[in-house]
């Protein structure tokens, strides 16, 4: 039985993998593909970008009722053949209208990939072994797009069409064989999750039952921090200061990248190790702590006047500690947001969440790229600060909210006793 759960996971974790090596070929170079080789514009290139979220805006309020009542098996095989479709249209299409709908396509289909695959992943396993689960899947995630983009530029030629064309191809092939994946995947009947939402809650409605659970409005409003302050600007404000102020050349931004990348696939599961006996509300407010340190040294960068290698090295170690910080959330912020929804609202838990970060990556960019294009410098590394520090209150202030179980899943497990062979508890939650 164990082999049985160990190969359902893997089969999930492998295509999802796969997905994101075929993400990887295109997500650097979408931009120049449709304002340069397709000569459609910067202000096309720039919608394409935003159809990708506004697309996501829209289909994630659905998507979790959509899981709770059909199953994520469906739902994730509706998004991975969306995205094909939306990957391949990008590749052949050569005007505006076509590229647009082949981006909301695109984006529809990876936003409603995202929670349907957590929900599997939540259903195949159990609250002591999901910290690993979901740290595996982070770590092949970023593994897959570091891998994808490697190659991708290799092949990649802005001279030729076709070698664009071609990059798209391989995401929507890819997008087909994590779809073909997960559909051999049979899921239990019931996920193996304690009720956190006591079931009278639930007669009023999905929404009102998750807006009606304080905890969970709490991790919402600590997640929209969390990636505000990280994610959401990545490739707008960061980088924007990277080049304007501490004017580090393009190539240095992308080691700076690859930095973050590394880190995360070196430390991913020595840092779970650390963190997964521990409580999850103190591991995410270290990890606002190490963002501090972060910003503060992305600040310091841009002080270094004359010292360019001394400049470049703090910003690169900027990337290097947010990669550190996201190791530690990727075992710890997925499973409790499933830990704290009830059996029957899993699927819309987690839409939420994913909803929460999307809104995050629409407006972190647009305001950081807002003050630093108007040389608000200061203010900005301040105010990212500030917001880091603001992760480590938050934290602490859910970890007091949490009941210890949920904060620390191993103090809830009774020990075995030695002369007991155990049982691993995931065998029974899902078979292959």
């Amino acid at each position: 039985m164990t082999t049985a759960m160990g190969a359902a996971l893997r089969r999930i974790q492998l295509g999802n993998a796969l997905s994101a090596f075929g993400n990887g070929f295109t997500v650097p170079y979408l931009y120049v593909y449709v304002a340069k080789v397709r000569d459609l514009g910067a202000n096309t290139a720039g919608v394409v970008l935003a159809m990708l979220a506004v697309a996501a805006l829209v289909v994630l309020p659905l998507t979790g009722r959509v899981i709770d009542r059909r199953g994520p098996l469906p739902v994730a095989i509706v998004g991975t053949v969306s995205a094909a479709i939306g990957a391949l249209g990008i590749g052949l299409s050569a005007t505006e209208p076509l590229v647009i709908a082949s981006a909301v396509a695109l984006g529809a289909g990876i936003a409603v990939i995202q929670p349907a695959l957590a929900t599997m992943i939540v259903w195949c396993s159990t609250t002591v072994t999901r910290s690993r689960a979901f740290a595996t899947q982070f770590f092949l995630n970023n593994l897959g797009l570091g891998v994808g983009g490697l190659v991708g530029g290799l092949l990649v030629d802005e001279s030729h069409a076709s070698s664009f064309m071609r990059l798209f191809a391989i995401e929507a092939v890819m997008f087909l064989v994590l779809g073909a994946t997960v559909a051999t995947v049979r899921l239990p009947h019931a996920p193996k999750v304690e009720d956190a939402v006591p079931s009278e809650e639930r007669a009023k409605g999905a929404w009102r039952a998750l807006f009606a659970d304080r905890r969970m409005v709490w991790l919402c409003v600590l997640g929209f921090v969390l990636f505000f302050a990280c994610y959401g600007q990545f490739e707008s404000g960061l980088a924007a200061y990277a080049t304007e102020v501490t004017r580090i050349p393009p190539s240095s931004l992308g080691i700076a990248l690859a930095a973050n990348t590394a880190a995360i696939v070196a430390a991913q599961f020595v840092v779970l190790k650390l963190v997964e006996r521990r409580r999850r509300s103190r591991v995410m407010a270290l990890v606002g702590l190490i963002w501090t340190v972060a910003w503060i040294a992305a600040g310091l960068s841009g002080l270094v006047h004359g010292a360019q290698a001394v400049a470049t090295t703090l910003l690169i170690s900027t990337y290097a500690l947010f990669g550190i910080g996201e190791s530690m959330l990727s075992p710890t912020v997925a499973p409790l947001v499933a830990d704290l929804a009830p059996a029957s609202l899993i699927g819309q838990y987690n839409s939420a969440f994913a909803l929460v970060k999307q809104l995050a990556l629409a407006v972190g960019p647009a305001v950081g790229a807002l003050m630093v294009g108007h040389g608000m410098y200061a203010a900005y590394i301040g105010m990212l600060a500030l917001c880091a520090v603001g992760i480590s209150v938050l934290s602490l202030r859910l970890g007091r909210m949490l009941r210890p179980a949920q904060d620390n899943p191993h103090r809830a497990v009774a020990p075995v006793p030695a002369a007991r062979v155990p049982v691993e508890p995931e065998a029974v939650a899902c078979r292959a």
